[in-house]
């Protein structure tokens, strides 16, 4: 299983960052930097954001294995392990499952992934970051509340929005969706 808190904690000591360091940097708390790094939470997308900007690296770093300089090719036949996130509920551990679709494209702008998307029944906090998210919708019915409005999005349509705007993304009608998601997020 792919360890992003342990990748995190690498690439703060290798630039000699403390944590409090990374904290200030960020604007995460030292309790939730602290509880990244062992791997003790499943953030959610935003804080990762925040402490890959802080450290000076794209939010695909964290989960490099291996980089090409040319083109990679993702077959469906391949079976990539998922990097799980949360998905910014008060109250229950729902997750996210991001497949990368490019981990090995070296110097990348964007982050593709297929993402395996649970219902959400609970109060949520909407995420907010800098960038552009680009979502089409493969299988299920998907909801993205964006600023004050509602989007109810089926396979085969999609949506690209700024992503400073408060949102979420959640699957509707008790069952899992799948979308395609394209992350673009400044450095």
């Amino acid at each position: 299983m792919r360890k992003i808190g342990t990748k995190i904690m690498q690439i703060r000591e290798n630039l000699n960052l403390s944590r409090e360091d990374l904290s200030t940097r960020s604007g995460e708390s030292i309790e939730k930097i602290t509880e990244i790094e062992n791997n003790e939470i499943i953030p959610s997308l935003t804080p990762l954001i925040k402490i890959a900007r802080a450290l000076g690296v794209r939010l695909g770093t964290f989960m490099d294995d291996h980089e090409s300089l040319g083109p990679v090719v993702y077959k469906n036949t391949q079976n990539e392990e998922a990097i799980n996130f949360s998905n910014n509920s008060l109250s229950e551990k729902t997750a996210m499952r991001y497949f990368p679709l490019a981990a090995e494209k070296a110097g990348r702008h964007m982050e593709p992934f297929t993402i395996e998307v649970e219902p959400i029944t609970a109060e949520y906090h909407l995420s907010t970051h800098e960038g552009e998210e680009f979502i089409y919708v493969l299988t299920g019915e998907i909801e993205v509340i964006y600023g004050k409005e509602k989007f109810l999005l089926k396979a085969g349509e999609s949506i690209y929005y700024d992503s400073i705007i408060p949102h979420h993304v959640h699957s509707l009608n008790k069952e899992n969706s799948k979308i395609l998601a394209v992350i673009y997020v400044p450095v």
